[in-house]
Formats: C-alpha cells, sequence, structure tokens
C-alpha cells in the first residue's frame, strides 16, 4: 500500500484507456503518454495495460507502507527516495517506510509510477482510467488527494523474482535499481520544442495553400489553456480557402482540429468522441509519446509522412517492443 502525502499537481490512476464506449459518447481517456505507460508496467512485471499513476509536473510525495516494486517511465521529474536520486526506466524495489518524492521538471511534464501487481482500483466500462471531467473510474474518480490509500494488486511470478533479487541488492539501504534498464535508443527524446511526425487529416485539402505551408514551416506554442482533453496551439493562424460547413465525425488521439479563428487544438487522451471542425493533420501514433511530454510553452512543429510511413515506423517500434518483452522476460528469469 502507498499512502500519498501530497498528491501534486495532477496524480491520476490511467491505464490504456476506456475503447468500446465512444459510440455512446464515453471518451477514451488512458494515459497521455502510452509508451511510457507500457514501458513501467513491463518493468514492475505487469501486464502493459495495469493502471498506473500518471503524474504531471509537479509530482507527489508517496510514503511506502510495505517493500514495494516500482518503476518510474516517462518524464524527468526528478525523483528521488528518502532524499536519494532513484533513475527511471528501470525496476525499482522500495523498501517499507521510505518517501518517494518528485522535484524539478527536467525533461517532458509527465511520468509514470508503476507498482508491482497494478493498482487495485475498481474496473468501470473495461477500464480503470480516471476521467476526470465525468468523475468516472480511477481512485475515486478523481486526481489524488493527501490521505489517499494506493493499494497495489496481487504481483505476477516475474514481479516476485525481481522483488527477490532487488531485496538481496538492498542490503541495508532503503531501496535498490536493477543495473538494468530501457536501452537508450528506445526511450523517446522528450526535449523540449519536439518535432512530430502527422499525416495528412481528412480536409487537408480544404486549406489554403498558405495555410499549408504555414502548418509545416513554423512552430506552434502550447498555451496555459491546453489540459489532458487537448493543446490549444498559437502560431500563424490556419484559414480554409473558402468557407465550408463540416459534418461532425469521430476524432482521434493526436488529431488537429482548427476552429473558425485558425489556432490549431491538437486532441488528446481525454478527447471528445467527434467533432466539427476541419481536421488539417493527424500526429503519426509513434509520435504521440513527444506530443504528450510537451507543456505550456513548448513549441511543436510539425514535419509531413506518408500514411505508410507512419504505420512502418509504428511497426518498426512494435517489433522493438516485442524484442524488448522477450529480454526483460530472459533476463528476469533468474530473478534480475
Amino acid at each position: 500500500m502507498i499512502k500519498v502525502v501530497k498528491p501534486g499537481l495532477l496524480s491520476s490512476i490511467q491505464d490504456l484507456g476506456r475503447t468500446g464506449y465512444q459510440k455512446f459518447g464515453v471518451i477514451a481517456s488512458g494515459a497521455m503518454d502510452p509508451f511510457s505507460h507500457r514501458m513501467a508496467n513491463l518493468l514492475a512485471g505487469n501486464e502493459e495495460n495495469d493502471p498506473v499513476l500518471e503524474i504531471t509536473m509537479m509530482g507527489p510525495i508517496l510514503t511506502f507502507e510495505e517493500d514495494t516494486l516500482i518503476s518510474i517511465c516517462g518524464g524527468d521529474l526528478s525523483p528521488s527516495i528518502n532524499g536519494q536520486p532513484v533513475r527511471t526506466w528501470r525496476s525499482v524495489f522500495v523498501k517499507k517506510g521510505s518517501e518517494l518524492k518528485f522535484g524539478r521538471c527536467h525533461k517532458g511534464c509527465r511520468a509514470y509510477l508503476a507498482a508491482a501487481g497494478g493498482f487495485a482500483v475498481p474496473e468501470v466500462m473495461n477500464s480503470k482510467s480516471t476521467y476526470l471531467r465525468a468523475s468516472l473510474g480511477g481512485y475515486k474518480g478523481r486526481a489524488l488527494k493527501p490521505g489517499d490509500l494506493l493499494e497495489t494488486g496481487k504481483p505476477s511470478l516475474q514481479s516476485l523474482k525481481m522483488t527477490e533479487y532487488l531485496t538481496k541488492q538492498s542490503l541495508d539501504r532503503t531501496f535498490a535499481e536493477n543495473d538494468w534498464g530501457i536501452a537508450s535508443d528506445l526511450i523517446p527524446d522528450t526535449a523540449a520544442n519536439p518535432e512530430i511526425r502527422i499525416t495528412r487529416g481528412r480536409q487537408f485539402d480544404l486549406f489554403s495553400n498558405e495555410s499549408k505551408v504555414q502548418l509545416l514551416n513554423h512552430a506552434f506554442e502550447v498555451t496555459a489553456q491546453s489540459d489532458r482533453m487537448g493543446y490549444r496551439l498559437k502560431g500563424p493562424a490556419l484559414l480554409l480557402s473558402e468557407h465550408a460547413e463540416q459534418i461532425s465525425e469521430a476524432v482521434n488521439f493526436g488529431s488537429i482540429q482548427v476552429p473558425p479563428d485558425g489556432n490549431p487544438i491538437v486532441l488528446l487522451a481525454d478527447r471528445q468522441t467527434t467533432g466539427g471542425y476541419p481536421k488539417i493533420g493527424q500526429v503519426a501514433a509513434v509520435d504521440l509519446p513527444l506530443l504528450a511530454q510537451a507543456k505550456p510553452g513548448d513549441t511543436l512543429s510539425f514535419a509531413e509522412i506518408s500514411n505508410e510511413q507512419a504505420q512502418q515506423l509504428l511497426i518498426n517500434r512494435e517489433m522493438k517492443l516485442k524484442e524488448l518483452k522477450q529480454g526483460i522476460f530472459l533476463k528476469t528469469r533468474g530473478g534480475n
């Protein structure tokens, strides 16, 4: 069990989303950075979809009521245990009574904390994700508050072997990190002001030629009005070549829609199920982690790729992940 001393700016339980209910108007929600979410779970010996704690910009202070195997992936929010820095993207065994604290936001803005067994919260519509606006799912349908107690589920055999190995390594220390982690070439570069690869949106051809050029040649700032529903961007106005009525249609994670004022909105995890604004672009799925780690004040620039290139990039990453999962399995057979 983990106790919340301070909740941070926004900490909520998320899995990979509530699929199958958008036709009823229920949003998907889920982790903003699904790649980091999956990695954190794998390093804790969990299933990829198990619920983890999504931590945004200013992290919480947590105390461990029992020995726990964890991992932290995603943005670097300078985590420390009992005042000692702890490395991310690897398995960490934490002893009972320890305090995990997050500090300055060095790179990215979202970290994912997985605990062996996953966080034990009720499933709502096939998901344990928190939809904050509807007070649905997660931990009591809300972000964490001081005094909350997070229970963990039953750890897997893999988690138990990792825990056994790291327990021996910890000796008189209050925590022990695994001596291996995720290879650096697999970790997304969450530096500020990323270039995001996009494909053309369904209404791309309705925009003026000048707007099409501006989309790909100017940076757009993530404004303070951004949230888990969408990033509101500020930059050159993107305008249609002529007025056209749009019929609302399904939208997706990463759809770039443009309201009449010309300032684009990139739809994110808590996006609505349909939208009536024209969509000039769609963020490639492989770059959603980069998008999710951008914070207000950062700028985004866009580079166009084809649908085939976007699909191949995703296939390549999934093949690497498959190799990684096999590698973790082989390494942890003996416990390490």
